[in-house]
């Protein structure tokens, strides 16, 4: 397959090849208990997940693919000095959807790559691991969605607190009414992130496929401060703090006051803290109004760190007191603020990445399924789009779609580079 193929002529002539070459129906699982991992996008979580992939028990990692060769190529090193043979590497993804050995495919990408990639692996067959957010916008995460049903594969989205015993444990003591009725959850992300500066067209680095890289983003020229990390800080491929980090204490706390979809969502804060290129806020204030009186607020601190001694990523408030969530653990207080009892446990990837490969062995239920993981990923976006807005945004409590606002709306979807929009 040509390196210059398109994403439609990739799945004609996948969908082609699966019927020539008898490939696993869509709703089989691996033949035996051996699963072989692709893993896309090799930073420094692409990197952990395929060696913790490579260490799970029946599970090869067979691929890792970067658009940059330098990495790809130590990944394999670091999944070769745990595993009996080193992954092969690749800079194209579409070399792993077009084995049919392979069964699953990782996305550890750029956000914009996140939901068109994973589409693409459940078109092709393959169960998918995706890393949060699950999308770059509402409409890609409808349909991840829609393709996971429709290709009948198991989507998991590497929030991966959902699988940690205590959290578990403590989430669920909440809604068993530990504290009472729980009506309000605070969350919070903190780091002390330096400027980045203000950027120069440069030449693409050697090695950087930056075409592919880009993918169904629009095209835009190189620049020296947008690699391998500032994206995530330009609204063209990344959904800032509130999406990169933000997405895992806001999902602790939708699932901790068992609410879906907001009826309103509002949003303050901007780039306070340099005078760089940077588009997304350093210092964001969210706030998620639900039905039965339920709440959640989000803050974000990229360039402050909590004062010393303070930590905490989540605290759920209930009518006889209130439960904190940090790190792998909870804590309980009574009304009066007096802890009552503390319990913490392990914090590794490797129950998360277990229960995903016994959802393809054995259909055991997902800990964070990709329908799950999608609301989540959508109080990000929606925080966002208020933020971007300037205005408070008044939601459809039932699917969160934004109501009576065509510019807020406009933003549910964005513009894709020719070929590469995802189709379910």
């Amino acid at each position: 397959m040509s390196a210059s193929i398109n994403r439609r002529t990739f799945l004609g002539a996948a969908a082609a090849s699966s019927l020539s070459l008898g490939l696993h129906s869509a709703s089989a699982a691996p033949a035996s208990d051996k699963i072989v991992v692709g893993v896309m996008g090799t930073g420094g979580r692409g990197t952990g997940l395929a060696k913790s992939f490579a260490q799970q028990t029946g599970a090869t990692v067979a691929y890792v693919c970067d658009v940059d060769e330098g990495r790809a190529g130590k990944a394999s090193e670091v999944v070769g000095s745990v595993s009996k043979a080193a992954p092969k590497v690749v800079t194209d993804f579409r070399r792993i959807l077009e084995d049919k050995d392979v069964d699953v495919l990782v996305v550890a990408t750029c956000n914009h790559w996140h939901a068109p990639a994973a589409i693409l692996g459940c078109t092709n067959n393959k169960h998918v691991y995706v890393e949060k957010p699950c999308s770059y916008n509402p409409q890609e995460g409808e349909l991840l969605v829609q393709s996971a049903r429709k290709n009948k594969r198991q989507v998991q989205m590497g929030n991966q607190r959902r699988s940690w015993a205590k959290i578990i444990e403590g989430i669920t003591r909440v809604r068993d009414g530990v504290i009472g009725r729980a009506y309000l959850a605070q969350s919070w992300y903190t780091n002390s992130r330096g400027t980045i500066g203000k950027g120069k067209p440069a030449d693409v680095p050697k090695g950087l496929d930056y075409a592919l890289w880009q993918g169904p983003a629009p095209a835009k020229p190189f620049q020296d401060n947008y690699l391998h990390y500032n994206w995530h800080w330009f609204w063209h491929w990344g959904n800032g703090e509130l999406g990169n980090n933000g997405v895992h204490m806001i999902d602790l706390c939708r699932w901790a006051l068992a609410a879906d979809y907001p009826n309103r969502v509002t949003s303050t804060g901007g780039r306070y803290r340099y005078d760089d290129d940077q588009e997304t806020p350093d210092t964001h204030q969210v706030s998620f109004e639900f039905e039965g009186k339920k709440s959640i607020t989000w803050e974000g601190l990229s360039c402050n760190l909590m004062p010393e001694g303070q930590k905490a990523d989540v605290i759920i408030y209930g009518e006889k007191g209130s439960v904190r969530i940090s790190g792998a653990g909870y804590t309980i207080h009574d009304l009066k603020g007096k802890e009552i009892e503390r319990s913490y446990g392990d914090s590794s990837d490797a129950s998360h990445l277990g229960n995903f490969l016994a959802g393809i062995r054995e259909s055991a239920k997902l800990n964070s399924e990709i329908e799950e993981a999608y609301k989540s990923t959508l109080l990000c976006h929606l925080g966002n789009i208020s933020h971007r807005t300037g205005r408070a945004l008044k939601c459809n409590p039932k699917d969160g779609r934004i109501l009576n606002d065509k510019e807020a709306m406009a933003l549910w979807t964005r513009e894709y580079a020719k070929g590469w929009e995802p189709v379910v």
